[in-house]
């Protein structure tokens, strides 16, 4: 392996990774892990690492698929902006629904848009105990249109594409462990647009050298702040941010490739991002662990999110819909229900308790709104229990299924339905301190109290994992996202099945077939 990385010390990573040490150039370590990971010179991961990053993968695209058939603003925009960017066969990546290259930047940024726009896929919170690395840095699964797109380009397979997946992956969740962007109110997005670069750069043939230029230019030149996220009502951008960050790091990589020279060594740079928030005296604030092989990769710590809701008010809707499967004598006369009081952590009470987040107006400040999403979960049970069509007792899988939030349920009809509104108003959202704060990022600790007009009280308790969530051993995953991808793959496309076999089966697509892997017709699109 021609790396500049050193093995893993004793008892700090098994065999099958590699250890990026603080004290070397780790822009160029990276690059240079890329490049053999992709070249097939280092790298086995185990079937249950593939098939789980095909499943992050299948449940993005059907995420991707009903934002543009429902016409959203950013996916729309970016899609018709690629399309004034045509490419020759074979010299362009193809758009969601089409077999017509464009530029690949605007392929990529147009496919990442649709995939971020409902906040709806996976994610990943930075906690790695095993190695101390717990920085707890948020992520999330925006990110494979761009292997798919390099592969493309390449004139590679869907094997190929998805090993790039598993690569970019793997860097963007490391980094997450090891540094906290929003320590420093920088977008997380940034570790994914490091790993883009690599991952692209890598695929389609660039050296280590390019590779560490591409992320020099990027960490200088294109690092979001998360004012993005900030605000009363939240724009585009906010769901868009991925795309562009990636986008801006791919073109670095495509310069490097033809012999630009960005910063080099960016990680001990003294004037980058990284020592100006962490000051040391001239070594990158963290070593990098990097997988290649067997089953510990920063994917098998991911989350799936079960419908559309910010993944910090998972803890809370598992919370509810136990209480309601346990307990459905709460629904049966839902005008007593006095007070909802919801116990979270930070940085749960601060992004999606902020009381600007009380009153939205946007459906993307409305699903980062922890009154909004519980009280629309709470209204679609009421409106279940009133049609007799409650799931069993005690079937939490089947009370996820039928509530699963959706597009709908995030429409200007929804966001100012009087009857949600009203339930808003009866929940309350404090923070629990330091109990619940030293259980983040583990696990999504929150608990849910009902308390009804009779006196009657219900109690949910600490959930830690909540379905969707990695260390979750109860529910059926593979049901529950069954579910998801029909409801949101019929706004999208008529055959649905037909969809999901298509691109679950990545692995097993040519690279013929990996050319036209997205020419279907998108309702609406």
């Amino acid at each position: 392996m021609s790396t500049s990385t050193t093995p893993p010390a004793a008892g700090s990573a098994a065999a099958t990774s590699v250890v990026i040490p603080r004290s070397s150039n780790q822009a160029l370590g990276i690059g240079n892990f890329a490049v053999d990971f992709m070249a097939g010179r280092i790298g086995a991961p185990d079937r249950a690492v593939l098939d789980r990053t095909a499943l992050f993968h299948t449940d993005a695209v059907l995420c991707g698929l009903s934002a543009i058939a429902l016409g959203t603003n950013a996916p729309t925009l970016l899609r018709a902006e690629a399309l004034e960017h045509r490419r020759e066969p074979g010299a362009g990546a193809t758009l969601f629904g089409s077999d017509a290259p464009v530029a690949p930047e605007k392929a990529i940024v147009a496919n990442s848009a649709a995939v971020r726009e409902w906040d709806s896929n996976g994610t990943n919170f930075g906690f790695n105990p095993g190695l101390g690395h717990v920085a707890g840095e948020f992520g999330h699964n925006d990110f494979y249109p761009v292997p798919v797109a390099a592969a493309q380009l390449a004139g590679r397979d869907g094997a190929y594409a998805l090993r790039g997946m598993v690569l970019l992956d793997e860097i963007r969740g490391r980094l997450a462990e090891v540094f906290s962007l929003k320590s420093y109110k920088i977008d997380h997005v940034v570790h994914g647009a490091i790993a883009s670069a690599a991952t692209y750069g890598a695929m389609l043939g660039a050296t280590p050298e390019q590779i560490e230029s591409a992320i020099g230019m990027f960490v200088a030149h294109h690092i979001p702040w998360r004012a993005i996220r900030a605000g009363k009502q939240l724009s585009d951008s906010k769901g868009a941010s991925a795309a562009i960050s990636t986008e801006a790091a791919v073109v670095g990589m495509q310069r490097s490739m033809r012999g630009f020279l960005g910063p080099r060594d960016i990680f001990r740079n003294p004037e980058s991002m990284f020592r100006q928030f962490e000051k040391t005296s001239g070594d990158s604030p963290f070593d990098l662990v990097l997988s290649h092989s067997g089953d510990d990769f920063a994917v098998m710590g991911m989350h799936f999110k079960l419908g559309l809701y910010e993944h910090q008010s998972a803890g809370a809707l598992q919370g509810l819909l136990t209480l309601l499967s346990k307990h459905p004598e709460i629904l049966a006369s839902p005008e007593s229900i006095r007070r909802i009081t919801i116990v979270a952590y930070e940085p749960a009470f601060g992004i999606i308790g902020d009381p600007a987040k009380r009153d939205p107006r946007t459906r993307q400040s409305a699903d980062h709104s922890m009154v909004y999403i519980v009280a629309t979960l709470l209204r679609k049970a009421i409106e279940a229990a009133g049609a007799g069509a409650l799931p069993a007792p005690g079937d939490d899988d089947g009370w996820w299924k039928s509530l699963m939030l959706v597009p709908g349920d995030y429409d200007d009809a929804a966001i100012f339905e009087p009857r949600t509104r009203g339930l808003m108003e009866k929940i309350s959202f404090t923070h629990g301190g330091p109990e619940y704060d030293r259980r983040y990022p583990d696990g999504i600790p929150t608990s849910l109290v009902i308390e009804l007009a009779d006196g009657r009280s219900f109690d949910s308790g600490l959930v830690m994992y909540p379905a969707g969530h990695a260390r979750n051993t109860v529910a059926d995953l593979r049901d529950i996202l069954a579910t998801k991808f029909r409801k949101l793959g019929a706004l999208a496309v008529a055959d649905v099945e037909g969809l999901v076999a298509r691109v679950d089966g990545i692995a097993d697509r040519s690279a013929s077939e990996m050319r036209s892997l997205w020419a279907f017709p998108i309702k609406g699109g």
